[in-house]
């Protein structure tokens, strides 16, 4: 189902970019150059791994406007979060520094305690003229600060347990269908909000953050959307039942921590991994609806032309690789996301850069692509480069940090892990894309190693400590 190999994508991609959508006129600037004041469209979405159909690997899923928003600009096949988990994620993102430069590592970090609001990217753009609007999650839920941003929207309609006609549950693995519209889920109306933002006239450039909730947990949507993904043709994701016997005791602590896949073995066994995967998928589909109502008000907005786009899912998500669930882990699947770029004069439709990159990136490619200098404390790299061309060297490795001096380093033949008490894992991710034989131990990588350790982050400070209040 899986295969690291992206011809399927490029192809699809290639096609798109080929054929024309009929989504987006050719109303673009065609210099090298982005307009000035250029307007942002910033759009995360939660716990979406890499099932989107046109990353080409895994063709079941129906995404059709995550694959026009690629063929619009650049996808990037190997990008990276900088922590798999939620708060951290976002935290890193926004204020443009890793994890172990700000000790924020979990969900019940109060990630405001360690990063001031002068630093952020909301305060950085509104310092630039912008006005700067959010809705949705931004940042980590129970843990916000709206005064970063002109405006916040918070949609009051969350209730996603009535109407239920099927539900199902093993672990913390939870999911039901709804007899219900699209408009029953806060993402329906966090995307009004945002369309109405953006068909507004400004007198300034407009900064509009519209954060997707879906596919995070519970997997509760429309029935409709699991109607497309019949249970009899669901296929399992690859798997091998002894993956966790060569890894060191950090890395099966991390894959069978939550217990989830014990708990699905136990209710219902491969009908109920099933079940999940068909959920999972269902809140992708239903995501990608949105995003489409999302595109289609970008488009009849008065400064659609003007407009760049990045859109990125905070982190991976497991469906049973490795015997794990969820993220908090620094495999492949915990920890690479989709990543796309459109930015007006700038991008070529139909384009795809396979070279690894991490979330890092974005603050400062963001104010690059406006224009702007990125603060000195930014910690990433401007992808201006790669969105001009894809192909353009790339030296700088991805980066994923899970707890004080846990990190994964990502190169195009390497995940190197180095675990805090000195546990290690080594995939060669060219022969062995699925990560299933360790290779830290082998004579023959000891360079290779070596060379990957220099790369690990220096800056490891502790961990800030839980605050009340923080959520999944």
């Amino acid at each position: 189902m899986r295969t690291r190999q992206t011809l399927f994508g490029v192809l699809t991609l290639l096609v798109f970019a080929t054929i024309g959508w009929s989504f987006r006129p050719v109303t673009q600037a065609t210099s090298t150059q982005p307009p000035t004041s250029m307007n942002i469209l910033f759009i995360p979405v939660d716990d979406l791994n890499h099932w989107v159909h046109h990353l080409g690997q895994n063709k079941q899923v129906k995404t059709p406007n995550f694959d026009r928003l690629a063929a619009m600009g650049v996808t990037f096949t190997h990008a990276y979060c900088a922590a798999p988990v939620c708060c951290p994620s976002r935290a890193a993102v926004m204020s443009g520094m890793r994890p172990g430069s700000t000790g924020v590592y979990d969900n019940g970090n109060d990630w405001r305690k360690a990063i001031p609001d002068s630093v952020t990217l909301p305060t950085f753009f509104r310092k630039q003229g912008y006005r700067v609007v959010g809705g949705g999650k931004i940042y980590h839920g129970g843990f916000d600060r709206d005064s970063e941003f002109d405006e916040y929207f918070r949609s009051k309609t969350n209730n996603v347990n009535r109407n239920v006609v099927a539900k199902g549950q093993f672990g913390g693995i939870k999911w039901a269908q709804l007899d219900a519209g699209d408009d029953v889920l806060a993402d329906y109306h966090v995307v009004n909000w945002a369309v109405d933002e953006l068909q507004k006239k400004q007198n300034k450039p407009l900064f509009v953050g519209c954060g997707i909730f879906r596919p995070h947990m519970p997997w509760n949507v429309p029935k409709k959307y699991f109607d497309q993904y019949p249970l009899e043709s669901i296929e399992l994701p690859p798997y091998k039942e002894d993956d966790l016997n060569d890894l060191p005791t950090e890395g099966v602590k991390m894959a069978t921590a939550m217990g989830d896949h014990e708990a699905m073995r136990q209710n219902g066994g491969e009908k109920a991994w099933k079940e999940a995967i068909q959920a999972y998928m269902a809140c992708i589909s239903y995501a990608d609806a949105q995003l489409g109502r999302l595109l289609d008000g970008l488009e009849k907005s008065p400064n659609y032309a003007n407009t760049a786009i990045v859109l990125w899912g905070d982190h991976g998500w497991h469906l049973g690789e490795k015997h794990h669930w969820r993220k908090f882990a620094l495999w492949e699947e915990a920890t690479r996301a989709p990543m796309i770029w459109v930015v007006p004069g700038l991008t070529k439709g139909g384009g795809v850069c396979e070279r690894p990159v991490d979330f890092m990136s974005i603050y400062p490619t963001l104010a690059d692509v406006a224009g702007l200098k990125a603060p000195a404390h930014c910690e990433g790299k401007s992808l201006r480069p790669l969105l001009a061309n894809p192909k353009a060297t790339w030296s700088q490795p991805a980066i994923t940090t899970f707890g004080q001096n846990n990190h994964a380093v990502r190169t195009d033949k390497w995940r190197y892990i180095h675990y805090a008490k000195g546990g290690e894992e080594l995939y060669d991710e060219l022969k062995d894309p699925y990560e299933w034989t360790n290779l830290a131990s082998a004579k023959d990588t000891k360079s290779a190693k070596a060379d990957l350790t220099k790369l690990l982050p220096k800056i490891n400070k502790p961990d800030i400590g839980r605050s009340e209040g923080g959520r999944e």
